[in-house]
């Protein structure tokens, strides 16, 4: 006999919608925005097509297009105008993010500014924290670094940040960070730690995007390897424990194994799909050898599919707009 379930009864067209198990809405993404110390005016950047620095007198019209686009999360990057070996103007109360910061608040109270905390971008040699000499030779050193991360993340939440994002993947960051937010009465931003970060080859187009290239050696003693998944999980329960109050996956489409791995520790998980990704389905569409709208909506419901809350993603614009026409 023929089998009595018959699997393409569900999927009749006008079937499909009411039994679809992930949809994707607008309130699943996060804009990441980059905001230049340097610049008048928004420039493109190269190797993201489609994506742009911004000034810091433009960025708060930005972010209120994205509220009107109904998007009420954004991730700021500053590229300052001083780099030094100790990051001092990541920490500067007058900095590009602290600034940037007031200036959406100002013009868009609802929205919700995350922070990248984090040094790369500040520092004269690229690398996440405070370098200095280690058995092995020139390395980041771990606890320096977290007297540094302390001091940036506290001037983010001085200056209006909901949410604090630790990415240079220190040993004891989460911690740290909410120790010294507490003692100086913001215990109420949350931390989203970039708790499982790996050294991936997709950051490439992020380095332009931030101007965080490092002039030596490589990220691989701070960042996970591809291939290490134990080692990937414990690093999202160790912040846990720590009480990270949102965990992240990144890069998000080549590790959704992981994803939905740490999304069953009972925390929301961010994923951030990264420079990489973007610029390989944004360079293959204007090849015409994927259609970009599909490919991208494909690829972002998977990512939740595997058990991301919240997305981080440069198509989060252009997502929004395509979530209205289909609406």
């Amino acid at each position: 006999m023929f089998p009595q379930r018959r699997m393409r009864r569900t999927r009749i067209r006008h079937i499909q919608p009411l039994l679809r198990e992930i949809h994707l809405t607008k309130n699943d993404l996060v804009a990441p925005l980059f905001v230049d110390e340097t610049i008048s005016a928004p420039r493109p950047i190269d190797s993201m097509p489609g994506q742009f620095r911004y000034p810091i007198n433009g960025i708060a019209s930005i972010a209120a297009d994205l509220w009107k686009r109904g998007l009420h999360a954004v991730l700021l990057f500053g590229i300052p105008k001083e780099k030094n070996p100790d990051a001092c103007s990541a920490f500067n109360a007058e900095g590009v993010v602290q600034q940037a910061v007031r200036r959406i608040k100002a013009e868009v109270p609802g929205m919700v500014v995350i922070t990248d905390v984090c040094a790369c971008e500040y520092t004269d040699h690229g690398h996440c924290g405070i370098i200095g000499e280690s058995r092995n030779g020139p390395d980041l050193l771990n606890d320096p670094s977290l007297e540094l991360m302390n001091r940036i993340a506290i001037s983010h939440a001085e200056s209006g940040a909901d949410i604090v994002a630790p990415s240079c993947m220190l040993d004891g960051m989460v911690g740290s960070l909410r120790a010294a937010l507490d003692d100086e009465g913001y215990e109420e931003v949350l931390i989203m730690s970039y708790s499982t970060k790996f050294a991936s080859a997709l950051y490439g187009p992020f380095r332009e995007a931030a101007d965080s290239g490092f002039s030596f050696g490589d990220r691989t003693t701070y960042q996970i390897h591809c291939g290490n998944s134990r080692q990937a999980l414990l690093e999202s329960q160790m912040d846990a424990d720590e009480g990270a109050d949102i965990l992240m996956v990144k890069p998000a489409g080549f590790y959704l194994d992981i994803l939905a791995a740490v999304s069953e520790l009972g925390l929301p998980v961010a994923a951030y799909q990264v420079s990489g990704e973007y610029s390989m389905i944004k360079c293959a569409a204007e090849r015409g050898w994927l259609k970009e709208k599909e490919t991208v909506l494909e690829s972002l419901t998977c990512i939740k599919r595997a058990g991301a809350d919240l997305i981080i993603t440069y198509f989060a614009a252009d997502v929004a707009g395509w979530l209205n026409e289909k609406q």
